[in-house]
């Protein structure tokens, strides 16, 4: 097994030798910002908008990255190049930092920064092919005025305890929703429907992230002349769609076929969604920076 290299506060340690301070408040905490970046075929997909969208959570709890974009650009390409990689799943991670035990983010002079690059695979092969089942699950999504879900933080246990859901139910995804009962995203992936040929995804005022494949397919969308819009979506909606997907930078898009028990559509991916699961992955051979 090749040896995996991780960029660590300023210089490169081999993963084994990748350590953080116990006082880190990024662990202690969940304090500190994160980003999953995908390359493909030799280029790192929408690299300077996942480093724009890092900048703006980061922002938003006041923590200052203590490089610029162009520099942290940069140690990203290099950790995808000193392992070897030529299509890879990128984890960039700035924490508030070392601290001490209390709460007081004043107490981290200076954030921690550290980079993964290696593989993932969240859905077998089978389910881009096959599609998911999903069920609606009882954790509802952070509340804005909490925790912003726009806000791409280390404090994923809303998450997970949704996941924990999911894996009750055996199923591979769940939908979560908002205080009001209003669809909101799943619990790693953005939530799109099609309905009478239109593509309708939850509008980012309800509390969903920004996903950058989010962003790209409704690109795609809109190129193709296909309706695309950002709505208020409720379950009845999503149990009349003709199609229903997922988005994600690690799931990419990937086809629902039936939620809560219910088929959609006929129970198959539809031809929608794999016209736009082809567009997409026609987009991320070609676009991209070059490592």
């Amino acid at each position: 097994m090749a040896e995996q290299w991780i960029y660590l506060d300023g210089q490169f340690v081999r993963a084994e030798e990748a350590k953080i301070s116990v006082f880190d408040h990024g662990l202690l905490y969940g304090d500190g910002v994160f980003e999953g970046i995908r390359a493909y075929n030799g280029r790192v997909f929408r690299l300077e908008q996942h480093l724009d969208r890092l900048w703006a959570s980061a922002r938003a709890i006041n923590l200052t990255i203590p490089m610029s974009k162009e520099d942290l650009r940069e140690r990203v390409l290099e950790t995808v190049r000193r392992n070897g990689l030529h299509d890879a799943y990128i984890r960039l991670v700035v924490t508030r930092g070392k601290g001490d035990l209390g709460l007081d983010p004043v107490k981290c002079p200076i954030p921690t920064v550290f980079i993964i690059a290696g593989g993932i695979q969240i859905y077998p092969p089978e389910m881009y092919e096959k599609g998911l089942r999903v069920v609606t699950l009882a954790t509802r999504r952070n509340i804005v005025d909490a925790l912003s879900p726009r806000i791409k933080s280390l404090n994923y246990l809303n998450n997970i305890l949704g996941k924990l859901e999911a894996n009750q139910a055996n199923v591979e995804e769940g939908l979560m929703l908002t205080r009001e009962g209003y669809v909101a995203e799943g619990t790693s992936d953005n939530v799109f429907i099609v309905c009478d040929g239109v593509l309708a995804t939850p509008a980012l005022h309800l509390g969903v992230l920004a996903g950058i494949t989010r962003g790209a397919v409704l690109e795609i969308a809109r190129a193709q002349g296909i309706p695309a819009e950002e709505t208020t979506l409720t379950l009845f909606d999503v149990y009349n769609a003709d199609e229903c997907f997922l988005t994600g930078t690690a799931a990419e898009l990937v086809p629902v076929v039936e939620v809560d028990g219910r088929p959609i559509g006929d129970g198959r991916p539809g031809p929608l969604t794999k016209r736009l699961l082809q567009a997409f992955r026609e987009l991320t051979r070609n676009e991209g920076v070059a490592i």
